[in-house]
């Protein structure tokens, strides 16, 4: 019961901050569109002193240009105020002014030109529809301004003129009541919507921020199965992954087994994002179990173990990603390596020199056995040396010329920072990297091995 009662005080609690909010959203709106109003009515205003030079009579001329030149000095003024002011609970009030100033100086000039005989009463349904319209304030807002205009027009009329007939009152009335009901009632459609509108808003925001959470914690867990430790026996290792997107398709892992077996693995979902990133985490998954309970594998049955998971559950998502991916078993003096991805690139100490070294082999998730295409191959590893494993994303990295990063820049800079510590060496090469692309398209790994 007591759960019950949070739950409806929580629902009660967000409606209340939801109207708040809403409220302070219409003051905003309310608060801009009000400097469109002013502005329309010091242009407006004076402007029609032209139709006045036409229809009123010329004795009445100045009064009534008198008449307008205060209601266009009023309303500058306030349009200033409203420029300088920050929108409140109190801003839909410059509303009410605009209507009071220029209603009023219409009614003067209907009560000068025959009371309720003038046609000038027309500019009183441009009052009404022009602050109505354009205000969204509420409707009982609206009802209440046109109420004033009317009530302005009848209270200075009926005071001023006694001879009228009330055929034509009952006329302008009925036109002015017409036109109230008709602004009213857009206004009340209008800030349903504006209503509306927000609300939905609130809607996709709590949405997107969903996402993003979740999103979040994605990258969180797989930031979390990249090895924490960069160390293996034998072995200075530095590694980073960079993702394209909040979660990467991307994989490395550097493992050490409580038997003593040395493997480095290094990886690339086609794509990123993350139906890749879930992929990549299937794989290391495996990787590790695999490496764990069989100490006797080698590269190449490594990676058909893997192809066949793999496979398996990219079928199950109705998939069509695959994955490039790159095995190797360090030992004392040399390492065994397979898999189909980069080149291998390792730095010989002895002769300054890099060598770069195609594996042969093909994807895992196409075919179901890669047994029979995958070739290892092993290779002398001395002190001093240097092995590089890289994903596309950096080779693939372009400029803003279109020109890419390419293997062999990477080698060059290998060659370049060979005599720095690991560390220092893949950062340098990664600064190298995003200094020459113009934008992140893909994920970036980069594993350095010094022996």
């Amino acid at each position: 019961m007591n759960e019950i009662v949070e739950h409806k005080l929580s629902v009660e609690e967000q409606a209340i901050i939801g109207a708040r909010n809403f409220d302070q959203f219409l003051n905003r709106i309310i608060h801009d569109w009000l400097k469109t109003l002013t502005f329309l009515v010091i242009s407006l205003v004076p402007l029609f002193f032209i139709l006045d030079f036409f229809i009123v009579p010329k004795d009445l001329l100045k009064q009534v240009g008198i008449y307008r030149l205060i209601a266009t000095f009023i309303v500058i003024i306030q349009y200033f105020i409203i420029r300088l002011t920050k929108p409140s609970k109190l801003s839909y009030l410059h509303g009410y002014i605009v209507s009071i100033v220029v209603g009023g100086v219409i009614v003067l000039m209907t009560r000068d030109l025959g009371g309720f005989y003038s046609s000038y009463y027309a500019g009183l349904n441009l009052v009404i529809i022009g602050v109505n319209l354009l205000l969204p304030w509420r409707a009982k807002h609206s009802a209440l301004n046109s109420g004033i205009i009317i009530f302005l027009y009848l209270f200075v009329n009926l005071i001023d003129i006694s001879d009228y007939r009330t055929n034509h009152l009952i006329n302008n009335l009925f036109f002015l009541s017409a036109t109230s009901i008709i602004a009213v009632s857009i206004n009340y459609v209008k800030h349903q919507l504006i209503k509306k509108e927000f609300y939905l808003m609130c809607e996709l925001k709590i949405a997107r921020d969903s996402i993003w959470s979740e999103m979040e914690l994605a990258k969180r867990i797989q930031t979390a199965l990249l090895p924490e430790k960069q160390k293996i026996r034998g072995y200075d290792i530095a590694a980073t992954m960079i993702p394209a997107k909040e979660v990467g398709g991307d994989y490395y892992d550097i493992i050490e087994t409580s038997k003593g077996d040395k493997w480095i693995t290094i990886g690339d979902v086609s794509g990123h994002g993350v139906d890749s990133g879930l992929i990549m985490m299937m794989a290391q998954t495996s990787i590790l179990s695999k490496v764990n309970n069989n100490g006797n594998c080698g590269p190449a049955d490594l990676l058909q173990s893997i192809n066949g998971i793999v496979r398996e559950n990219l079928s199950r998502l109705g998939s069509d990603h695959y994955m490039t991916m790159m095995a190797l078993r360090l030992s004392q003096s040399e390492m065994t390596v397979a898999g189909k991805h980069q080149d291998l690139l390792i730095y010989r100490a002895a002769l300054n020199k890099v060598e770069a070294i195609p594996i042969t082999g093909t994807w895992l998730g196409i075919t179901e056995d890669i047994i029979s295409s995958t070739q290892e191959l092993t290779l002398n590893i001395n002190p001093g040396d240097i092995v590089l494993l890289f994903t596309d994303g950096i080779t693939e990295a372009t400029n803003s010329q279109g020109n890419m990063f390419s293997q062999d820049r990477l080698e060059q800079a290998l060659n370049r920072y060979a005599d720095l510590p690991v560390r220092k060496l893949r950062d340098k090469i990664i600064e190298e990297v995003t200094s020459f692309q113009e934008k992140q398209a893909d994920d970036i790994t980069l594993v350095v091995v010094k022996k």
